[in-house]
């Protein structure tokens, strides 16, 4: 009958004395909401990572000009002898089985005009073969074609805001827009893209690389984008590539490829680092709400010194007297690991209300380990106080003062 009495006896223990039990709850409520919180935005940045690099395409292999060494006791930077051309470009689509779409990349931010009006735009020269790498293409009219290419012609592909600034509503194909002093003409329009990764792809304009080349006054390419065939052909591919172009380059191994996967695990690496070190310190909240909770317990054990003797001369066991303090314990820590849930979820949505630049992802995974560590802080700390009560003698705690 003891045993049954013992958590109704820990509850109005408990409802006693509700401002200290709030403020022992207060360490293990702050703890989990910044877990919920720093878990839940470090999740949500990972994920928007991944979703933006997917919108710009998978399987995509970026092959830079130059190399990164490391000699002796430190990094040298390697220069390139062989800077990348647009045949290049061509050999790795002619002689690389692996690749489904190569495109060359210049790009460069100069003035765009059309009948006094005048923007400052990005402009990228590129291939064919852009938007099938990138997806990124024209959705009005037609994009960049290989006769364009070959025939260095002065032919743009605009983005929306572009259009809307320099055309207002008129439809701009078929126009003219002078790009750095240059006259070109608006064949097609780029499809709504919005902002990614930082850019906004909707204030750009595509042309042809010969005759962006010509532009910017180089011979150059900035990069060269390869897309594979497939996510199991990467490492063949990216093995065809430096294979096309050593053999270009005199066996120098002047450049280097990048794959968006190793971009995304850098990415991922460097979110995981910070996530970790924030859930440090929301773990020493935790360890501080945990060493409330035992303090309080071991303040309550002095207060009811009298009533412990009382209960055990009544014939409760040092088992009941144990339960009792652990049940107020890991009462504590789960009502704080509630209170903490709700607050972190609710705090998550309303940073993403408030911002929406901020993207918020929240796991169940996190809420339920949250909680259960929660619990687990209250039969930590708990478990000393708990003893201490039980080991009280009866005849001397009834003569306590």
């Amino acid at each position: 009958m003891i045993a049954l009495e013992t958590p109704a006896i820990a509850w109005e223990a408990l409802r006693s004395n509700p401002v200290r039990t709030l403020l022992t709850m207060l360490g293990i409520v702050i703890g989990v909401t910044s877990v919920i919180l720093l878990m839940s935005v470090g999740e949500g940045a990972r994920n928007y990572l991944v979703e933006q690099f997917a919108g710009l395409g998978t399987n995509v292999l970026m092959v830079q000009p130059g190399r990164t060494k490391t000699r002796g006791f430190g990094p040298m930077s390697g220069g390139s002898e062989h800077p990348l051309s647009v045949r290049d470009a061509e050999a790795l689509d002619r002689f690389c089985p692996s690749l489904d779409g190569v495109s060359g990349v210049v790009l460069g931010s100069v003035p765009v005009r059309h009948r006094g009006r005048t923007r400052d735009v990005m402009v990228f020269g590129v291939e064919e073969d852009y938007p099938k790498i990138r997806h990124i293409g024209a959705d009005v009219g037609g994009f960049v074609t290989a006769a364009d290419v070959g025939g260095r012609r002065r032919v743009a592909v605009i983005g929306r805001t572009v259009a809307k600034e320099l055309f207002g509503q008129e439809s701009p194909l078929g126009q003219a827009v002078t790009v750095a002093g240059s006259r070109f003409r608006v064949i097609g329009l780029i499809q709504p893209k919005g902002m990614s990764l930082g850019f906004d792809f909707d204030d750009l304009v595509l042309v042809p690389v010969t005759a962006a080349q010509d532009l910017f006054r180089t011979d150059n390419l900035l990069q060269i984008l390869a897309h594979v065939r497939s996510a199991d052909r990467v490492d063949q591919a990216r093995a065809e590539i430096e294979r096309v172009l050593r053999d270009r380059h005199g066996g120098a191994l002047d450049f280097t490829i990048v794959s968006q996967e190793a971009m995304l695990s850098t990415f991922g690496n460097i979110a995981r680092m910070m996530t970790f070190f924030l859930g440090v310190i929301a773990a020493i909240s935790l360890a501080v709400g945990g060493i409330g909770i035992m303090n309080i317990l071991l303040v309550g054990v002095g207060e009811r010194t009298r009533e412990i003797g009382l209960r055990k001369a009544l014939g409760a066991t040092r088992g009941d007297i144990l339960a009792q303090f652990l049940i107020e314990s890991v009462a504590i820590g789960m009502a704080g690991g509630l209170a903490g849930i709700a607050l972190g979820v609710g705090g998550a949505l309303l940073v993403h209300r408030i911002e929406d630049a901020i993207p918020v992802r929240i796991e169940p995974w996190v809420i339920a380990t949250s909680f259960v560590f929660s619990a687990a802080v209250g039969v930590f700390f708990g478990v000393y106080p708990a003893k201490k009560a039980a080991a009280l003698d009866p005849i001397e705690a009834l003569r306590h003062e």
